[in-house]
């Protein structure tokens, strides 16, 4: 089992950043991929970006190209979703989400989810 525990989220002006946090218990993240979501009220549950531990490969929505950064601390055992440039769309609750191997942007392919962070982006 792998638990995950998000921090970082928070209310922001069009422009800012905030940088979101992923830490995992019970497991390292030394053979999973860890894939971050967000969901709006009223939308579907979208892809944002997703990093393979291992290879450290990284993958982005068109979205948030150029904006969002993922990168890893494996001393913390930790992801984090470095974004900047936000904007009052990007608003919605992030999530982080692991699952073995390699990444995948199907939320369903993850088994393991966080509880989520609110990210709210003013304009």
């Amino acid at each position: 089992q792998v638990q995950l525990v998000e921090s970082g989220g928070g209310l922001v002006q069009a422009g800012g950043s905030l940088r979101l946090s992923c830490a995992a218990r019970g497991r390292t993240f030394s053979t999973y991929a860890v894939g971050w979501f967000r969901q709006a009220p009223g939308k579907e549950r979208e892809f944002v970006a997703a990093f393979t531990w291992s290879a450290s490969t990284t993958d982005y929505a068109d979205s948030v190209k150029g904006r969002f950064t993922i990168s890893k601390d494996n001393a913390k055992n930790t992801v984090y979703l470095q974004m900047n440039s936000l904007k009052p769309e990007d608003t919605a609750i992030y999530y982080c989400a692991a699952r073995p191997l390699a990444a995948y942007t199907d939320n369903y392919r993850y088994p393991y989810w966080g509880q989520g962070t609110q990210v709210t982006v003013s304009s």
